[in-house]
């Protein structure tokens, strides 16, 4: 054979294994996504461990920033819910709350109120009066009975 002609199968030769080379090699997967990270969180904690081991793959890594970002997306959820949970758990207590004090307002309201019928009864004293009673004829006065005697009992004369 002739030397430009074993040059040229030699450059075929070269050619052909590249270009199988390149057609085995996998194709690039695209980066994951932040929702299929919050999707699947055995993937998240795998991406996680990959990028917090090695700190300089974890800065220019897309699938480290996206795991970061599926992190922060997972925490603002559980917040928004647990602050959901804690305002029920809030208005419920105050219900509660409101409940027992309109209760112990209504018992107290009952026990204050006065029923004028169940009052007990009170005489009333008269008046006592401020100035002298106007001079009247006196009242005839009854001598004191003798010793051993018996006075007449008081009241209207039998006829």
């Amino acid at each position: 054979m002739s030397l430009p002609l074993r040059k040229s199968l030699r450059f075929a030769f070269i050619a052909a294994v590249a270009a199988c080379g390149a057609a085995c090699k996998p194709a690039h997967a695209p980066p994951v996504t932040v929702s299929d990270l919050i999707d699947d969180r055995v993937m998240l904690d795998g991406v996680i461990l990959k990028c917090n081991g090695n700190a300089e793959l974890a800065r220019v890594d897309v699938t480290c920033a996206h795991a970061r970002a599926a992190v922060e997306r997972i925490a603002a959820q559980n917040d928004a819910a647990t602050n959901a949970k804690r305002q029920a758990e809030f208005e419920r207590n105050r219900e509660r709350l409101r409940l027992v004090q309109d209760r112990e307002r209504l018992q107290q309201e009952a026990a204050t109120k006065v029923d004028p019928y169940q009052l007990p009864v009170i005489p009333v004293d008269p008046a006592p009066a401020t100035a002298p009673a106007p001079a009247t004829a006196p009242a005839p006065a009854t001598a004191p009975a003798p010793a051993g005697s018996v006075a007449p009992a008081a009241g209207p004369a039998k006829p």
